[in-house]
């Protein structure tokens, strides 16, 4: 199956919706009861990728743990006020086999689920984390030199990153999975990069998760980079990456890796052979609500960006309604998702729910439908569903002062879209809260001599210009605080 150019992902919350559809079904659902008409549905608004978050095996030591923590369980109740401890499964990260769980009906109902996926020409997506296993992995007996060590004196000076583990070989000192910036995950232990055998060994569970699906999410990628590693753990690491994503593609050419990844590391891994890379900081920028910055972010080069993964929300983000007015959720929805790159969206955000579920957490809360955002929603899917916006060229356009000493330009951001057939767009956004307004000239070839219609796609309006104008002074744009339009250029031919 061919992706597009631009291609659209969905995670979906798999304990979750799971548990919602056990709740209708009156018994514990599977892999095997995820609706056809779901599928049907995400492959009729565009999607090509579908990402099931937290499939894997887990087991009952990252689930006590995950249970005992006050400081986790305090989140768990803001999430869910009737909390039970049934709906406390674990962290769907603290792994301990990359077998697909039981209570999610096994191997055998993911590669059914596959099968059905990929009759609709949808693409599965699954979970790597490269850089920890969960408490009661296999190789706590078998292979404990895969993990890094710690002393007593650890153990005593730094409890918050380190653990004595029962084995049956002997009890062992190891460190908690962790970043160099926080205190260690406490349902993990970290694995040894430093250790060529650690490293073969995670290029293997790599090897056997790709003949379950299509492309991986990797958990926070950059902690096995050699020199976040050495910054950490004190230990210079061999590089992993190239080396793992070459025998994954010498299995299965074309097998997808989208990098989770922070700290401005993004071209370090697309460099380093990922398909996709987290752009944190394009969703960071919006957040702070200055458009400059964002349009500065569209200054890099295309073989950069087009390898960026955008996102408004994901399950270790709050989520966009609650993080944004409705007026600025749409401007940041129509900048983040109609710029180059894969498109990323998360369950939940079409329908503009509020609280954001922790992946340890099998059920999340009842909350109502944003109808307003929905339908927001739905007609920006309409928009992406588009050729030219899937397959076409994009570029920033510029944005001239509406008159003389008027400065409000600077709250712009504006894109152009061309793809076959002359299929033509322009994406305006004032980014800012003060009406604003500009000259933003077109760089279409076919324009002058021609009248055209600019349908706006986002709201039922539409303007006539001259083409000559829209190349030579170029389009007014006058538009309201947070205002985004869509506008498709259609030639007027009576």
């Amino acid at each position: 199956m061919r992706s597009s150019r631009y291609p659209l992902l969905y995670q979906i919350n798999t304990r979750v919706w799971l548990t919602e559809l056990s709740q209708k079904l009156g018994r514990p659902a599977t892999l095997d009861d995820v609706p056809d008409a779901e599928l049907d549905r995400l492959a009729q608004l565009g999607f090509e990728w579908i990402w099931f978050l937290s499939v894997w095996q887990t087991g009952p030591e990252a689930q006590y743990v995950s249970r005992n923590n006050a400081e986790w369980r305090r989140e768990f109740q803001e999430t869910l006020p009737d909390l039970r401890e049934e709906d406390i499964a674990g962290s769907g990260f603290a792994i301990t086999g990359y077998t697909v769980h039981q209570h999610l009906g096994g191997n055998a109902a993911l590669a059914r689920l596959r099968k059905r996926l990929r009759t609709r020409g949808l693409k599965l997506m699954l979970d790597f984390v490269p850089n920890h296993v969960g408490l009661g992995h296999p190789w706590i007996e078998d292979h404990p030199e895969y993990f890094v060590p710690g002393t007593e004196y650890d153990l005593a000076s730094a409890q918050q990153n380190y653990t004595r583990v029962k084995r049956q070989g002997g009890d062992l000192i190891f460190a908690y999975g962790r970043d160099p910036y926080f205190p260690g995950w406490p349902d993990t232990l970290q694995l040894n990069y430093a250790d060529p055998d650690t490293q073969a060994a995670m290029i293997g569970e790599l090897v056997k998760i790709a003949d379950q699906c299509d492309g991986v999410r990797c958990d926070m990628a950059m902690l096995v980079l050699p020199e976040v590693f050495e910054r950490t753990w004190g230990q210079r690491a061999p590089l992993f990456w190239p080396t793992a994503i070459q025998r994954v593609h010498e299995r299965v050419p074309g097998f997808l890796f989208l990098a989770e990844v922070y700290w401005d590391m993004e071209w370090t891994l697309q460099q380093q052979g990922f398909d996709y890379a987290y752009d944190k900081r394009l969703y960071d920028r919006l957040r702070e609500g200055h458009a400059r910055p964002v349009r500065e972010h569209f200054h890099a080069g295309l073989d950069y960006q087009d390898k960026l993964a955008r996102f408004l929300e994901n399950h270790d983000e709050p989520r966009a309604a609650a993080t944004f007015s409705l007026e600025v959720h749409q401007a940041a929805a129509v900048i983040t998702f109609l710029s180059p790159g894969l498109r990323f969206f998360h369950q939940g955000q079409f329908e503009g729910r509020r609280k954001r579920i922790s992946p340890h957490l099998a059920r999340g809360p009842m909350e109502p439908v944003d109808e307003n955002l929905q339908q927001f929603y739905d007609r920006l899917l309409a928009v992406l569903r588009h050729p030219a916006v899937r397959e076409g060229q994009w570029r920033l356009l510029e944005c001239a002062p509406g008159w003389e000493g008027n400065g409000t330009n600077d709250g712009f951001v504006v894109f152009a879209w061309q793809g076959q057939q002359q299929e033509s767009f322009v994406v305006a956004v004032n980014d800012s809260p003060n009406q604003g307004q500009c000259h933003v000239r077109l760089p279409f070839a076919d324009l002058v001599g021609k009248k055209w219609h600019l349908q706006d796609q986002l709201r039922p309006t539409s303007y006539e210009w001259n083409g000559d104008d829209l190349q030579g002074k170029g389009l007014f744009l006058d538009l309201a605080p947070w205002q985004a339009c869509v506008f498709r250029l259609i030639q007027i031919t009576s």
